[in-house]
């Protein structure tokens, strides 16, 4: 028989997935993968209800129906600070995974390199290598996962075709400031590459933090291809919705991609969503406090655990130190605890291109009641895990 494709030998499957399998099996609550428990907005499952006995079953637009892309296109605008046509500059795509793959496909071609922050959400180096595309890792340091001027530097001198930034950032909750985006804008510049922005958590930042899209600074437009999707804003991971905003040129190609990789979105869950893009100001205030007052609680309750952790600028997961439990492995540790603490988390490893094996990752988007029985079997830690 012939062998199969090479590329991805270096791949495992997803350890976030896996993880859930495998909270699951234990009945453990499910911590790692991030999606809440909690249902969207009520406007956005009647409108559901109502497609359902509308004319919305079949193909759409291919690169998106034209009421979404108009809605989309009018609170991005707002959002970015420029008029972004709905016809020209934007692609709507099955979840912000295949936007950055259809990003990635769209700018690189095999042989070019590609800056990626570390720690990282674990697609990205698989989208890089996917494209024939070689990562650079440059390190984020903890504890506020800042990066070193003069590393990002090297890393531009070896002439790569772009630079992935997740802002705020998975699995380190990172918000990144203004001047820090003025400084890779200014390297981007400098040596001509593109960025690609993985924005999902664009609305879950907390005081006094501030997002900033990275297309709206200075010469940047012509340069980023901007990633988001709807499944953090509005909880709605499983209608599987996102979008690439970026110059009309990019576009046309990323439109071929999308049109190759997955013909288009779904048609009625586009149709009910377009409620969602249509919410006022109010929505993502109510929003920011929602999620302010989860990780509140949260954080409270891992403090008087006295466990060691991160404190989240944005998005909403946590990276809790296991340092004292003395495992040589996460993976395994995760394993233990999904089976004899009930509670399910990442091992940190699968986000990190450098040698760490004693973080984990929690989220919280989850319901209060959820996160107190979390913390309540958390309390137990000490005494259901044996330290090595």
């Amino acid at each position: 028989m012939p062998t199969l494709s090479k590329r991805t030998e270096s791949f495992t499957d997803s350890v976030i997935r896996r993880m859930t399998r495998i909270s699951n099996q234990y009945g453990a609550v499910n911590l790692s993968q991030g999606f809440p428990d909690f249902e969207p907005p009520r406007e956005l499952l009647d409108r559901l209800a109502q497609v359902t006995k509308e004319d919305f079953h079949q193909y759409s637009i291919t690169w998106g129906a034209q009421n979404f892309r108009e809605a989309l296109a009018q609170k991005q605008s707002r959002l970015m600070g420029r008029s972004i046509d709905p016809n020209g500059e934007i692609v709507v795509t099955c979840g912000s995974t295949e936007a950055m793959m259809a990003a990635m496909m769209t700018v690189t071609n095999p042989g070019d390199k590609v800056i990626v922050f570390s720690p990282f959400y674990e697609n990205y180096g698989a989208d890089t290598i996917l494209s024939g595309a070689e990562p650079i890792y440059v390190p984020l340091y903890p504890p506020e996962f800042n990066f070193n001027v003069d590393e990002l530097e090297a890393a531009f001198k070896q002439k790569p075709k772009a630079l992935i930034l997740c802002n705020p950032s998975n699995p380190c909750g990172k918000v990144f400031t203004y001047d820090e985006l003025k400084i890779i804008a200014d390297l981007a510049e400098k040596y001509d590459t593109f960025v690609i922005t993985d924005e999902v958590y664009e609305h879950i930042v907390y005081e006094p933090y501030k997002h900033t899209y990275f297309a709206s600074l200075p010469g940047m437009w012509e340069r980023t291809i901007s990633c988001s999707s709807l499944s953090k804003t509005y909880s709605i991971t499983g209608w599987r919705l996102g979008y690439i905003i970026a110059p009309k040129d990019i576009i046309e190609v990323a439109k071929k991609v999308h049109d190759f990789l997955t013909v288009g979105a779904a048609a009625p869950l586009q149709e009910a969503a377009v409620t969602g893009l249509r919410f006022g100001d109010d929505y993502y205030k109510a929003l920011q406090a929602k999620y302010t007052e989860k990780r509140d609680l949260f954080l409270k309750g891992l403090d008087d655990i006295g466990i060691e952790h991160t404190v989240p600028q944005g998005a909403y997961y946590i990276l809790l130190d296991i340092s004292e439990f003395g495992y040589k492995s996460d993976l395994e540790f995760c394993e233990v605890l999904a089976r004899d603490v009930g509670v399910g988390a990442v091992p940190g490893s699968s986000f990190f291109r450098e040698d760490v094996n004693h973080l984990i990752r929690l989220h919280f988007a989850k319901k209060n009641d959820t996160l107190y029985e979390a913390l309540n079997r958390l309390e137990h830690i000490r005494e259901k895990i044996a330290k090595r």
